[in-house]
């Protein structure tokens, strides 16, 4: 195992092989997403769902099909040259949450729903 000393005396192990995901994952797409999130909280009737409720479980079939519809606006969006406007970021956030709620219920079935790990390596 390898180690890393500092500057400062203080050692830790290697990061090596361990996730970055301060590396893998955009701040601008976690802020413009957590937006998308916050404004779809209100529902139709002025009432508000907790930030968590998809993960009470969604079929995947629904996920599917709410991200063909994004996926289309998207694309609209793209080829008309508006790829970058408001509306085209609200249709990438949709798919991403499509995206990201059909891989939470597909990691839970492969792991007989128990969800996520107790426990992350750091």
């Amino acid at each position: 195992m390898q180690i890393r000393r500092f500057g400062t005396g203080a050692i830790r192990s290697s990061d090596h092989g361990k996730v970055d995901y301060e590396g893998f994952l955009s701040p601008l797409v976690i802020e413009r997403y957590g937006r998308y999130m916050l404004k779809h909280e209100i529902l139709p009737d002025g009432s508000r769902r907790e930030s968590d409720n998809w993960q009470k479980g969604i079929e995947k079939s629904s996920y599917m099909k709410s991200a063909w519809r994004h996926f289309m606006d998207m694309w609209r969006l793209h080829r008309e040259g508006r790829g970058c406007s408001e509306e085209a970021q609200e249709a990438q956030c949709a798919l991403l949450f499509n995206i990201m709620g059909y891989l939470h219920e597909s990691i839970k079935e492969a792991r007989g729903n128990e969800g996520a790990p107790k426990s992350v390596n750091i």
